[in-house]
């Protein structure tokens, strides 16, 4: 069964000295403020379309993976995954790096490191966003 998920922005002035608001209409989390400055320069206290990005693909690869290691008979007690997406204005997303952490009894560096990166391959973030270069790094806690 197929799923959709909602989020609008209201965005009120010019790009430079603008700003909106991000809500996240399907969970009903709230609503998060958004700007140029947040996204080109510091984060200040708003979100960015890049952060938002960095929320999905993170949490999505940490799904992926476990279920990779779970099929392999290797559940994962945790894992714990960064996801840096770097903008460059003018530019746009230059790349994405993934770092993940894992505590999963029964395996080694070797075969973690090949999960999290068919993880990296096939989570449907990371498939959505194929465009971008995607690095890695995986280790056991």
């Amino acid at each position: 069964m197929a799923t959709t998920r909602t989020a609008h922005t209201v965005w009120t002035g010019s790009l430079m000295e603008g700003q909106g608001t991000v809500t996240f209409d399907s969970s009903g989390i709230g609503e998060q403020p958004v700007s140029w400055p947040s996204r080109a320069e510091q984060a200040n206290g708003k979100t960015s379309p890049e952060e938002l990005i960095a929320a999905a693909h993170s949490s999505c690869f940490s799904m992926a993976l476990s279920h990779g290691l779970t099929g392999a008979g290797t559940p994962p007690t945790q894992l714990v995954t960064q996801a840096d997406v770097t903008f460059q204005p003018g530019t746009g997303i230059t790349g994405i790096h993934l770092t993940v952490e894992g505590t999963v009894p029964g395996v080694d560096e070797a075969t973690f490191a090949a999960a999290a990166e068919e993880a990296k391959k096939n989570c449907p973030v990371s498939q959505a966003l194929t465009g971008t270069t995607i690095t890695l790094t995986a280790k056991l806690a």
